[in-house]
């Protein structure tokens, strides 16, 4: 049984059923000599680059000799549940469609509802009340990132042999050196270090008067880059650039963090060409955007099979969060949107596919989490978990490759301290057992029980925003005048949240009630800091970057020994002073 499980006949785990619907190359020389190609001279490189190695008697590298497998990870950035040829999308994603077919489609797959969360509980297999990110996201101007006791995913690979590279949103902190992705394990990164910005220019404004350009390599601005080029098209164009150096008897690690399709809406021209039908200016913009995402990351699968890395390769892809409907995405049929902890906030896209999968063109509806990814790429790594790391994530490789049954029955999906209170939520409605005007939500098997203020609540067919705004407004909007702040849910049988069944089933919302408060004595105090003036790009050369400088430090010597220990404890990350204990707990039976 797993840990904080229960048992099969658990009245929890068996759940009632509702009548409901089920949801359904080219050659390093010439990079390093001339840079970055353009998009459409991708193809005919790589075919060149064949071409001179079979004059010279070459043969196409050969498989890695490595047990140990090459890790693709790839990140959409806002892509919405619907966002999916094989979810019914009018966008057509050929590449998506096929890879996800041929491997293992994610159907009951969660992220967060935020792109700081679900990131940081990739890299570091914890929930948010673990590192202390419990609310919103790492802004720009705020001196805080990734907690530096928390060991990282890059950093566990790193142990066993591999080759770690990043390219694309980091979204993870960079007021310190030390927070860059650099010191956080990968040997390379390529991209942004903000949540959002220009697709063209690489420059974001965090308010006016307070911007700057946001484009790395490793530790600095990558100035020499800036030609102007889509980052879709220049963050694949990195990749294939790190393949085709890269020798595949190493195993290597690449994490691929897309911008697309996050705002602002851009593309290039050609990629609307099969969506000037659709209306709503946003989602013709946004169906372009995602057109061009599925070539890059077709552009990708070519690259791993052309330099010798497909055969022994795992290539996960995985949504940040929920589309944004305002900004072109789609969570239909699911109810919410990014940002809210009902499912279209919270479900997202997600496939695995690899050679190595022993039950390739399934479907895996187990239950899987985003840290998951952290104890199950790190075992298939070969590499260990050390003991007084104490993880939410469980290792899901046989779920996935063999069709096995998950090991996880439940989902903290956030408990929000800070978020604005519920104004009708009281200990008194949370039975004395927890304050319901707290902002929170968690999954145990079949049952979903939500508090406080979840976030947008209405469920948005495709198109129902216009060009102008939500003036065509659909028939099903929530109100709140009811002043509810409790809801549970039976995903599996109404995965649409429409049937509320916390006043029919009170036992049950006491019992999860109880879960999310044995949850809550094991968080660790929020790091929501205020804005610090010092990040002002003007202040550092026009560029986004760390602020927080050496000199500083010696100008304050009462945090001179903290931020030393914190430095030298880096590589000791099992020391978790301060920190509760993550402690798996079990339903109490019934």
């Amino acid at each position: 049984m797993a840990p904080g499980g229960c048992a099969p006949h658990h009245w929890l785990c068996k759940g009632t059923m509702l009548a409901g619907g089920v949801l359904v190359g080219f050659s390093v020389l010439s990079l390093l000599t001339y840079g970055y190609l353009s998009w459409d001279t991708l193809g005919s490189s790589l075919e060149e680059t064949e071409t001179t190695r079979a004059k010279l008697g070459e043969e196409p590298e050969a498989t890695a000799a490595t047990s140990q497998p090459h890790i693709v990870f790839i990140l959409a950035d806002d892509q919405g549940f619907r966002d999916v040829g094989y979810h019914g999308s009018e966008i057509r994603t050929p590449t998506l469609d096929r890879l996800a077919a041929e491997g293992v489609k994610l159907e009951n797959y969660y992220v967060q509802p935020m792109c700081t969360p679900s990131r940081s509980q990739f890299i570091t297999g914890k929930y948010q009340i673990h590192t202390g990110l419990q609310h919103s996201v790492i802004r720009p101007t705020q001196p805080n990132c990734l907690p530096l006791d928390n060991v990282t995913l890059p950093q566990k690979l790193k142990e066993v042999g591999y080759s770690t590279h990043m390219v694309g949103k980091w979204h993870l902190g960079f007021y310190r050196k030390e927070c860059m992705p650099t010191q956080r394990g990968f040997d390379s990164f390529f991209g942004s270090l903000l949540g959002s910005g220009d697709y063209y220019t690489h420059y974001k404004c965090d308010s006016p008067g307070i911007c700057g350009y946001d484009l790395y390599e490793n530790d600095n601005a990558a100035w020499d880059h800036d030609n102007g080029i889509y980052s879709t098209q220049m963050y694949t164009q990195k990749v294939q650039q790190i393949l085709a150096s890269h020798n595949p008897k190493t195993p290597i690690f690449l994490y691929i963090a897309y911008q697309a399709v996050h705002s602002p809406l851009q593309a290039p021209g050609k990629y609307f060409e099969h969506y000037r039908s659709i209306n709503n200016i946003n989602r013709r913009r946004y169906a372009a955007m995602l057109a061009c995402l599925d070539e890059a990351i077709n552009n990708v699968t070519l690259a791993l099979k052309r330099y010798g890395y497909y055969d022994n390769s795992i290539l996960i892809y995985s949504s940040d969060n929920g589309g944004q409907p305002t900004a072109g995405g789609s969570n239909w049929p699911l109810r919410g949107s990014k940002g809210s902890y009902w499912e279209g906030g919270i479900r997202a896209v997600g496939f695995v596919h690899s050679p190595l999968l022993k039950n390739k063109g399934s479907v895996c509806k187990e239950l899987v989490h985003i840290t998951d990814w952290f104890p199950t790429l790190i075992t298939l790594a070969e590499g260990q978990i050390d003991e007084d790391i104490q993880l939410d994530g469980y290792d899901i490789w046989e779920t996935i490759s063999e069709g096995r049954r998950s090991p996880r029955v439940d989902i903290l999906h956030n408990i929000d301290p800070i978020y604005t209170k519920a104004k009708n939520g009281s200990w008194a409605a949370g039975f004395g057992i927890w304050n319901t005007a707290i902002q929170s939500a968690i999954r145990v098997n079949h049952w979903k029980l939500l508090t406080g203020n979840p976030g947008y609540s209405d469920w948005v067919p495709p198109q129902s925003f216009s060009n102008v705004g939500p003036n065509r407004w659909h028939n099903e909007r929530v109100s709140w005048m009811a002043g509810k702040t409790v809801w549970l849910f039976n995903i599996t049988a109404d995965p649409y949240e429409r049937v509320d069944l916390s006043g029919k089933y009170p036992d049950i919302v006491k019992q999860l009630l109880r879960r999310l408060s044995q949850f809550n004595k094991t968080a660790v105090p929020v790091r929501y800091p205020a804005k610090d003036p010092r990040s002002n790009p003007k202040l550092n050369g026009g560029v986004w970057g760390p602020w927080f400088k050496e000199d500083e430090k010696k100008k304050k010597p009462g945090k001179i020994k903290g931020e030393n220990k914190q430095k030298k404890n880096k590589k000791k990350t099992s020391q978790k002073k301060g920190q509760s204990l993550h402690c798996r707990l079990h339903l109490a039976g019934g």
